[in-house]
Parts: C-alpha cells; sequence; structure tokens
C-alpha cells in the first residue's frame, strides 16, 4: 500500500518549484456545493451564427473565407498590441509598468463547427500540429517575439468563447511566469546533474508505471505526481526535444495521435465533452540554443466528481498553496480505465 493515499502531505514540483497539498481522505466527503450544467453538445456542421465557421462575417467587418483545412488569423481582440517593450512607469521598483507587445492569433482546427480533437481523425490533427509548427516558426522570427505559447481553451467552463474547434496563440517579448519558472528548474537541473529534469522524470515515470495514462512509440501522458487540478495530465515526447520543429513526421503524427487517444479518454471519463485549459511549452525563440528545454504539454481540466461538479481554487488555495482531494495516482487509474474508443461511438 503505497503510504501517501492515506495521509496529508505535500508534493514538490520541480518543473515550477512550487508545492501542493494532498488530503486524499477528503475525497468521499459529501458535496452540497455548486453543481454546473454541461453544454448541451454541438449536432450542427456549421452554425451561421459562429464567428469562426467558413464564410461568415466576424468582429469589425471581417469575413472568414470558405476555408475546407485549418485555418489561421490574427485576432480581433487581442490581448498584445504592438510596441517597445520599454518601461512606462516606476516609482521606485514598486509602481512598475513595462511595455509588452506581442502578436495573437487564432487557429481553427477544421471548418466543422461540431468536431474537438477526440472526434477528428489523427490525420486532421496532423495537420493543426503541422499549423501550429508553422505558427511557432514565423512568430519565433520575430524580432521582438522571444516566446510562443499555443494553447487551447475547451467548453464555456473554461473561458471559450466559442464551442468551434480552435486554439490561440499568444506570441509575446518576455516569458511569461510559468514558462520563466520551468525555464530556470531545467537549467539548474542540467548544470547540476548534466541530464535533462524531464528525461529523467519521465524514465523514473515509466519505470514506475502507476502515473503513465497511455502511450505510443513517440509520446507519454501522465498525470504528474504534483498534479494540482483533479485529472491534470502531461504530454511528453519520449526523445529530447525542445519545439514542435524538432519532430520528424513520424512523431508529428505521434503527437496528433496522443492528442486523440487523451482527449478520448478525458471525454469518456465523465461522458461528456470535458472541458480543459491545455498548453504547450516549450523552447523560448530568443535565439539562444536552450539545450535543457524539453517540449511538453500541460493539460488542465477542471470537472471533480463527474460532469456536474468542478473543482475551485478557492480559499486556502489563494492564500496558502494549491490543494487536490484525489491523488495523482488515482487520477491516472481512472483515466487509464476508460475505454479507448470514444463514448459516442459503437463498439
Amino acid at each position: 500500500m503505497n503510504p501517501l493515499q492515506n495521509v496529508s502531505h505535500r508534493r514538490f514540483n520541480p518543473l515550477t518549484g512550487d508545492w501542493v497539498l494532498v488530503s486524499p481522505h477528503r475525497a468521499q466527503r459529501p458535496w452540497k456545493g455548486q453543481e454546473e450544467k454541461p453544454a448541451p453538445a454541438v449536432v450542427t456542421t456549421h452554425d451561421a451564427d459562429c464567428y469562426l465557421c467558413p464564410g461568415n462575417l466576424r468582429a469589425k467587418g471581417r469575413r472568414n473565407p470558405d476555408y475546407t483545412g485549418v485555418f489561421a488569423f490574427d485576432n480581433d481582440y487581442a490581448a498584445l498590441t504592438e510596441g517597445a517593450a520599454t518601461p512606462l512607469l516606476d516609482e521606485g521598483g514598486l509602481i512598475h509598468a513595462i511595455g509588452e507587445p506581442g502578436v495573437c492569433r487564432v487557429l481553427c482546427f477544421s471548418p466543422r463547427h461540431d468536431l474537438t480533437l477526440s472526434r477528428m481523425d489523427a490525420g486532421a490533427i496532423r495537420q493543426v500540429v503541422a499549423a501550429w509548427t508553422e505558427e511557432y516558426r514565423a512568430l519565433g522570427r520575430l524580432d521582438q517575439i522571444n516566446h510562443v505559447q499555443i494553447f487551447e481553451n475547451r467548453g464555456a467552463m473554461m473561458g471559450a468563447s466559442s464551442p468551434h474547434p480552435h486554439s490561440q496563440i499568444w506570441a509575446t517579448h518576455s516569458l511569461p511566469n510559468e514558462v520563466a519558472k520551468e525555464a530556470r528548474a531545467q537549467a539548474d537541473h542540467l548544470a547540476r546533474k548534466g541530464s535533462c529534469l524531464l528525461c529523467d522524470y519521465l524514465a523514473l515515470e515509466r519505470g514506475l508505471g502507476e502515473r503513465v495514462v497511455d502511450e505510443n512509440a513517440h509520446f507519454v501522458a501522465l498525470v504528474p505526481f504534483w498534479a494540482i487540478w483533479p485529472f491534470e495530465t502531461l504530454l511528453l515526447p519520449r526523445r529530447h526535444a525542445g519545439a514542435f520543429d524538432d519532430f520528424s513526421e513520424e512523431e508529428s503524427f505521434a503527437l496528433a495521435d496522443m492528442l486523440k487517444r487523451l482527449t478520448i479518454r478525458y471525454d469518456n471519463l465523465f461522458e461528456t465533452d470535458f472541458p480543459y485549459s491545455m498548453g504547450f511549452h516549450q523552447r523560448p525563440t530568443d535565439g539562444g540554443a536552450h539545450p535543457a528545454w524539453h517540449f511538453h504539454a500541460h493539460f488542465y481540466p477542471p470537472l471533480l466528481r463527474s460532469a456536474n461538479v468542478r473543482k475551485f481554487m478557492v480559499g486556502f488555495e489563494m492564500l496558502g498553496s494549491p490543494q487536490r482531494d484525489i491523488t495523482a495516482e488515482q487520477a491516472a487509474l481512472r483515466l487509464r480505465n476508460v475505454p479507448s474508443h470514444h463514448f459516442t461511438q459503437d463498439g
């Protein structure tokens, strides 16, 4: 019996230096709090009111082309603006603001309004991976861009403004907080041990097996030991690679395959279109070699007990540190044990 399954304890995240409180004895407590209403399933292949569907009018009078595959465009309401990364305000270092130039893009996975990664075929997802790769390259070549953050918010619960399958790309001058933490941790590990932090961690997890959810010839999906969200996962290449453009054609297809397999497992867990925020952390684009950086994707889903009950980060989580009730090992077991075919399909 794993001694961590029955006692409150803290787990360390070597990628960020943060800790998470784990309280497995609280997993069965009664719930009389808020329950969510799952979003209705999307059944139409084209929605005349969707600003991401082919041929439709977007904000500011722009119209989408009648695209038939992947479609990318500049975000009509970008969070980042052009300009210089210059100090804007500095009052003794206590009131301090610096300009943050950047570019925001939207990338539609498919012209079909009713699809998700879990219901697209791997060949179509491979085209999405190719588009992400090209966006990373093109944006990373811009002089003021040092980081390209590709992410997907799936579901209204995670703030998605449209159910149409799409991701966002925010290219920034500075390294965002979480990426900067991971960059320091990976560089420190390489300096101390002469090896890659995530290569070492992946070898350890594959040897233990209890937190591995799924794998193919080139990628592994697992629940990290330090996971915060109930069914959080980490997706890693088995070979040391820093970014999308390091992957061979075979590895890119394997990534597409694993994205489909993992999102199917999420949907099957509670037989719903499982919400999550997902994003890729890859080598900065500041011109440095970054030999310590290991490409990976984080999946942060909010659902806790069912399609109706979500995890809230409040109270102690906001004032102290993150806390979870089910252990990473329990979460991995549940994700491993769901069927590998989508619950909406026969067989």
